[in-house]
């Protein structure tokens, strides 16, 4: 079993399903959907979850449960049937072109207050930092608007951050992927969920210290600058 943490939203939906089955804990059902769908477990996954992969995955153990039972515990799972209170969105932090010479800017995929959990492809917001190495601030949090599903909404998504420079992300795809690179930033995939204030502050340690050639080539830095902080790291 993975171990990465699931995130509020998904633990919610998986407890108030195991309550629709017979016989089966939280615990149980959470072994039953990383069989069914793999590690990690995200709201992404669930939503393309069907009855039938759940309860061939669980080999057995979902036997007792009626086809109503199992259509509730689904719905559930896709977060169907209820409201989640949203978590609050941090306050931004006013900023001006030129305020922060030397300084970054860095998109963060979220679905949920000031932490890094979302997909490229389908998270609720962007998160925008700004970050040098002696000044950090949030300065934007851009929604993602609906697309018409014969646009390109991985292009749009793009275009919606080009004005960054690095893309801070759980999942993305190779095609995605290769957009977000063509709209000039650099694509950077994370293990697991974290919060992005703490992994804004871990750039701002490599900024004030030896950043690699690309990042600081963005910063400003001069081409023997860019040689010296090489031959350093």
């Amino acid at each position: 079993m993975s171990g990465a943490p699931l995130t509020e939203q998904v633990a919610l939906r998986v407890g108030l399903a195991a309550r629709e089955l017979p016989d089966v804990d939280a615990s149980l059902l959470l072994k039953i959907l990383l069989q069914a769908v793999g590690a990690p477990l995200t709201a992404t996954k669930l939503a393309k979850l069907r009855k039938a992969r759940l309860r061939a995955a669980a080999n057995g153990l979902l036997d007792q449960a009626s086809e109503q039972q199992l259509s509730q515990a689904v719905n559930c799972l896709k977060g169907r049937g209820f409201e989640l209170e949203a978590e609050p969105l941090p306050e931004i932090t006013p900023y001006a072109d030129g305020d922060m010479p030397g300084s970054i800017r860095i998109a963060c995929t979220s679905n949920s207050g000031e932490r890094i959990d979302g997909h490229f492809g389908s998270c609720a917001h962007f998160l925008v930092y700004q970050v040098s190495a002696s000044d950090l601030r949030l300065i934007d949090i851009r929604g993602v608007p609906e697309v018409d599903p014969e646009e390109d909404k991985n292009r749009l998504r793009a275009e919606l951050i080009a004005d960054c420079h690095v893309l801070c992300t759980t999942s993305i795809g190779g095609p995605a992927t290769a957009k977000v690179v063509r709209a000039g930033l650099h694509p950077m995939k994370l293990n697991e969920p974290r919060p992005a204030p703490e992994l804004m502050v871990e750039l701002q340690a490599v900024l004030s210290g030896s950043p690699p050639p690309w990042l600081a080539k963005i910063m400003g830095e001069t081409p023997r600058e860019r040689v010296r902080y090489a031959v350093e790291a």
